[in-house]
C-alpha cells in the first residue's frame, strides 16, 4: 500500500488512477493468467470513489441485544444495546457472529436479532436492512449451512430474506477438505471466501468448491486485493470488503479500496465499536467516515492523491 500511495503522491494523482497501460509495465495476464491478457486494473477500478458505502456493524455472539442482556452498564459514551446502536448510527447492515457448531443457538440468535432490529428500525421508519452471517469457520459441512438457512426461513421469512451473504462457514484449509462443497448453499445465498483467500490459486480453488463470493481485506495487501478484485469481477462473484477492527488510517485505507472497486456491496467497520480512540484525530479531517448517522460512510471524502487520504 505504501508503494501505491507514494507513486500516486509523487505523480500528484490517485493511486487508483495509476493502474492503466500508461503507468503499468505488465498487463494482468502477467500476474493472473491468460484470461486477463491485454487487460489492466483500470478496467476493474473506478476513476472516482463511490460517494458512500453501507457500513456493516458487528453484532458479536456476546454482545447485548437489549437492556435485559446487560448486568451492569459500561457507560463509556457508546451505545450498548443493538437498538441504541441502530438509533445512533442509522444502521442498515448487521454482521451476525454465530457459533457454527450449535444449530439451535445460531438460528435463535438470528431470529432474536430480527425481532429486536425490526422494532428498532420501525421506530425510526426504516423498512429495509440486511444481515451477513459469520460462523468463524466452525461449520463441519454444507449440510449445517443448509439446515441453518432452512430453519431461519421457517422461523422468519423476513430474517431469511435479509441475509445478504454467508461468510466462510467451514475451514479455511480448502485443500485439506476437498469434499466440503458449497454449491448447494451458494445457490441460495452468496457464500463468501474470507480466511482461505490468500492468492489467485486459492480463488480458483474456492470457485471449484462452490464459493460464489470474495471478501477483500486491505490488510492482505493493496496489490493482491486489486488483483483478486479484478478476478472476482471477471468471474461474476459477489464482492465485499471486511476489516479486522481497523481504526483510524487503517480504516480509511480499507474504505478507499472498497470505494474504488465496482460491485462491492458494503464495508465493515467495527473499530468505532471496540477501539474508537484512534479515530478521533482522523474524524476532524474525514468526519463522514467516522461520524455515522445514516448507516453509511462518506467515501467521497477519499478522493485525494495517493490512496485518497
Amino acid at each position: 500500500a505504501a508503494v501505491h500511495d507514494a507513486f500516486g503522491r509523487v505523480n500528484n494523482i490517485s493511486a487508483f488512477n495509476a493502474l492503466s497501460a500508461d503507468h503499468m509495465s505488465n498487463d494482468l495476464g502477467t500476474y493472473l493468467d491468460d484470461q486477463f491478457d491485454g487487460e489492466y486494473l483500470d478496467a476493474y477500478t473506478l476513476r472516482d470513489p463511490k460517494p458512500s458505502l453501507p457500513l456493516y456493524h458487528l453484532v458479536g455472539a456476546l454482545d447485548p441485544l437489549t437492556d435485559a442482556d446487560i448486568e451492569s452498564r459500561i457507560d463509556d459514551g457508546l451505545p450498548e444495546t443493538l437498538p441504541e446502536w441502530i438509533a445512533a448510527d442509522g444502521l442498515t447492515h448487521l454482521k451476525i457472529k454465530l457459533n457454527g457448531d450449535d444449530l439451535d443457538w445460531d438460528v435463535q440468535r438470528v431470529l432474536s436479532i430480527e425481532k429486536v432490529a425490526a422494532e428498532a428500525q420501525a421506530a425510526r421508519g426504516c423498512a429495509e436492512w440486511w444481515y451477513s452471517t459469520d460462523f468463524n469457520e466452525k461449520c463441519e459441512n454444507v449440510e449445517y449451512v443448509l439446515a441453518f438457512l432452512a430453519k431461519v426461513r421457517e422461523g422468519s421469512e423476513s430474517a431469511w430474506e435479509r441475509i445478504q451473504y454467508i461468510e466462510q462457514p467451514t475451514s479455511r484449509d480448502l485443500e485439506a477438505n476437498p469434499d466440503v462443497k458449497m454449491h448447494e448453499a451458494a445457490a441460495i445465498k452468496p457464500v463468501v471466501i474470507d480466511e482461505a483467500l490468500v492468492d489467485y490459486d486459492s480463488l480458483l480453488l474456492c470457485r471449484e468448491q462452490g464459493y460464489s463470493g470474495v471478501a477483500l481485506k486491505a490488510c492482505k495487501g493493496q496489490t493482491d486485493s486489486l488483483l483478486l478484485a479484478a478476478a472476482a469481477q471477471k468471474f461474476d462473484m459477489f464482492l465485499c470488503v471486511q476489516d479486522l477492527t481497523c481504526p483510524g488510517a487503517s480504516f480509511l485505507h480499507s474504505a478507499s479500496l472498497a470505494a474504488r472497486i465496482p460491485g462491492v456491496q458494503a464495508i465493515e467497520g467495527n473499530g468505532r465499536q471496540y477501539c474508537p480512540g484512534p479515530n478521533r484525530q482522523w474524524a476532524k479531517q474525514f468526519p463522514g467516515m467516522f461520524e455515522i448517522t445514516d448507516g453509511t460512510v462518506a467515501t467521497a471524502e477519499l478522493g485525494g492523491v495517493g490512496l485518497g487520504f
